[in-house]
């Protein structure tokens, strides 16, 4: 069931019902399932579009920071798929070939070229001293790097002008900070640069299309020097060190430290302008990491040599707290307490009979508080049995089974209780649509459905009481070609009855349903299966899945699944880890179920990064 369910305190409409029930909008607060997580008030009705004029471009939290670090949050999808690009995780593996870290190199030079001429217009263009001085440090730093690359290139003989001219990525990123540079920024119009401000703001527009490009080549420097501990030789050390150095950091942080400075006098408007130079310039930076000639296979990603006629990708997905910011049983069973009828209200005869919602708010209240004693008491009982030393699928699923049970048992007081009789079906249709699922969700599976080259199928398996809400959240994204395996209300006339058609209540029924579906892919194709979960009950999946994904922190799955031999290793680790396993072997063998380990992974982006690649 692994239900969120509510406290006295708990429901908080913002919207009022019409006379026909139509569900206009929730609003609740949530409270921690499992002590996992612990949410502030959300509307649901806040999913619907606002005006341009009162979307706020960046979260209130982040108001006093600076454009540089606001950007770079909210662009920080980019800098994932950038770090996931087979030249980045081949590079950290170490089994780069040289010849492409050597053409890498060459085109690395014509880049920064092209960066020490745009600092050095910035610099001619600011008005401000302190400005002027530390855009002229920068361009220093840019030319010391330069003659340590020719240097380089000079030892392997190689001639940067007969033999590595630029190639068409290249030339877009230098062609893109030259333009910006000179004033040419699409959308703007020509300025004369007649007075100083004009011409700081020109200053402003070359440092956010390079910003971007620093803080990124910090931020995977930091990411890939962790791969250089217990390596006795690393053969590209020395590039990672020179990211991860105090210096470049610190050359990234000034740039940024400019930038900022520069911006602001600036209008909204500029301000904005200055957000797409530096979007611009992240999917420009990741244009290059992927046009590098790489010689070896490479891992990722997963779908890069999928072949429809010989492969089959199976996306498995868990629905609440995977899919959803928040959990269906809460939207329920708030729709139901908004519902109710109160107790100077008369109950229409042709109407199933329903509680009244002082009585329905204490009933909930009832059921959450003893579902969240019993599922407490099931993770310690689990915990008392002896650790396992090593990976032990047979006896986690043994222990799973008591949790079924108890699962079970809680779905059944659900139903007994009455709380779910009367619910509207239009009103679970529409809080669906209203529903807020994770960022870079809907964009990852509609990415998978539009892929005419993938041989893909996707299903969610969820404990959710109705399939209906799963549906028609999906499909308020353009989501249809998906595959919802979970529990049906039972309705009378468009009017929940409070039975549930039982088909998914459980890790042991999960699992069951994974296993049906895999088995009836046809067996003249190669099926390579990915899972995504976040919680106890998904482990089974996880676990038997080519790759099993664990999104968010819960603390129960991990500390479940370490007990029984489990080991959690972050994505972009693993990832690395496999590159340099799977060197010169077939990579469709990389990835098999059932070997103990899960990936961790941070967002969908980086899911979707793994999976799909830009």
């Amino acid at each position: 069931m692994r239900f969120l369910l509510l406290s006295p305190l708990l429901v908080n409409p913002v919207i009022k019902f019409s006379n026909s029930n139509a569900l206009l909008g929730l609003g609740f607060q949530l409270y921690p399932r499992h002590s996992r997580y612990l949410r502030s008030p959300i509307t649901m009705a806040s999913a619907k579009p606002k005006p341009a004029a009162a979307v706020n471009k960046f979260p209130v939290e982040e108001e006093c920071v600076g454009i540089a670090r606001k950007c770079w949050i909210k662009f920080k999808r980019e800098s994932t798929f950038a770090l996931y690009t087979p030249f980045v995780v081949s590079l950290a593996s170490g089994t780069l070939n040289l010849d492409t870290f050597r053409h890498y190199i060459a085109q690395d030079v014509h880049f920064l070229k092209s960066f020490a001429q745009a600092y050095e217009a910035a610099e001619e263009c600011t008005d401000d001293d302190d400005a002027k001085v530390g855009i002229s440090e920068l361009r220093k730093n840019v030319i010391e790097e330069l003659k340590m690359h020719d240097s380089v290139l000079k030892e392997w003989g190689i001639d940067l002008v007969k033999e590595c001219p630029l190639n068409p990525a290249t030339a877009k990123y230098t062609d893109f900070l030259s333009a910006t540079a000179s004033g040419k920024v699409e959308g703007v119009k020509a300025a004369k640069l007649a007075t100083p401000f004009e011409r700081t703001k020109l200053a402003a527009y070359a440092l956010g299309a390079m910003t971007p490009c620093m803080r990124l080549y910090a931020y995977i420097g930091k990411e890939l020097q962790a791969f250089l501990e217990g390596e006795k030789i690393h053969p590209y050390k020395k590039w990672i060190d020179s990211y991860t150095s105090e210096g470049f950091q610190a050359s990234a942080l000034q740039t940024e430290d400019l930038l900022d400075k520069l911006s602001v006098p600036l209008t909204g408007e500029e301000l904005d302008i200055i957000e797409k130079l530096y979007h611009q310039a992240m999917k420009l930076e990741i244009g290059f990491f992927l046009a590098q000639p790489l010689i070896q296979k490479a891992v990722i990603p997963l779908s890069k040599d999928h072949n429809p006629a010989e492969h089959r990708l199976t996306i498995f997905s868990d629905f609440d707290l995977t899919c959803t910011v928040v959990d269906s049983s809460a939207i329920l069973a708030e729709i139901a307490i908004i519902t109710a009828p109160r107790s100077d209200q008369n109950r229409p005869e042709n109407q199933i009979a329903r509680m009244l919602s002082a009585d329905l708010r204490n009933t909930w209240g009832d059921l959450s508080k003893q579902y969240t004693e019993e599922y407490e008491q099931c993770i310690e009982k689990m915990l008392l049995i002896e650790k396992a030393e090593k990976f032990d699928y047979e006896r986690l699923h043994k222990t799973l089974e008591e949790l079924s049970d108890f699962e079970k048992r809680a779905n059944t007081r659900v139903t007994e209780s009455g709380v779910l009789k009367g619910l509207n079906l239009e009103d679970i249709k529409r809080a669906g649509q209203r529903l807020i699922l994770q960022d870079g969700c809907t964009n990852f599976f509609q990415s998978i459905i539009r892929n005419e080259n993938l041989n893909a199928d996707i299903h969610v398996l969820s404990y959710c009481w109705c399939g209906d809400l799963i549906r028609s959240s999906f499909s308020s994204g353009g989501i249809d070609a998906l595959n919802v395996h979970a529990n049906e209300f039972i309705f009378q006339e468009s009017l929940s009855t409070g039975e549930i058609v039982k088909k998914v209540e459980s890790p042991i029924d999960k699992v069951q349903a994974f296993s049906k579906i895999r088995m009836n892919c046809s067996n003249d194709k190669k099926n390579l299966t990915v899972y995504i979960g976040d919680s106890v009950g998904d482990l089974l999946c996880l676990l038997e899945a080519d790759v099993g994904i664990v999104l968010g922190t819960s603390s129960s799955l991990r500390t479940v699944g370490n007990h029984f031999g489990v080991s959690f290793v972050p994505l972009f680790a693993g990832v690395v880890q496999k590159q340099k396993m799977c060197a010169g072997v077939d990579l469709s063998s990389c990835w098999k179920g059932l070997s103990g380990v899960l990936y961790t992974a941070s967002s969908w982006a980086e899911i979707h990064a793994f999976v799909l690649g830009s």
